[in-house]
């Protein structure tokens, strides 16, 4: 595969995956914790307001992540940074698991993303970046 498409594939598979914290954080600001299975309407004021904080930072990883996508291959601190942002609140909701017990299929899709998904996105980016940047030194070099 040559770099040009296997750019454009990585831009999709981020544009994609971008829109679960996007998603989430916005429902979640506006719905706020009643969103979560069994809390309803009438949560205590301090757990709303820790509960949107959360959301309003993981729409604000969304977007971070999002803005990577143009430049893909030269955006790498941005984007490793991200994921491991992202990689350190899967393994809190694994420790979660552990310690509570196994949470819904949202929860556990969340795990799936944030252990799974973006460890692997992280690989294929640098390794994009690495390949990109090939030419480049060559040119300099020459």
């Amino acid at each position: 595969m040559d770099l040009a498409t296997e750019r454009r594939l990585l831009q999709a598979a981020v544009a994609a995956a971008c829109l679960v914290p996007l998603a989430m954080g916005a429902l979640s600001l506006a719905l706020g914790p009643a969103i979560l299975r069994g809390i309803g309407a009438g949560a205590p004021i301090d757990l709303d307001s820790h509960f949107r904080y959360l959301s309003g930072l993981l729409l604000g990883v969304g977007l971070v992540f999002a803005s990577c996508i143009p430049a893909i291959e030269r955006n790498s601190g941005r984007f490793r940074t991200m994921g491991f942002v992202i990689v350190a609140g899967g393994l809190g909701r694994l420790l979660s698991l552990v310690d509570e017990g196994i949470p819904g299929s949202g929860h556990l899709f969340g795990l799936a993303m944030e252990l799974g998904v973006v460890p692997a996105l992280m690989l294929w980016q640098r390794r994009l970046a690495a390949a990109a940047a090939r030419p480049a030194l060559r040119q300099a070099q020459g």
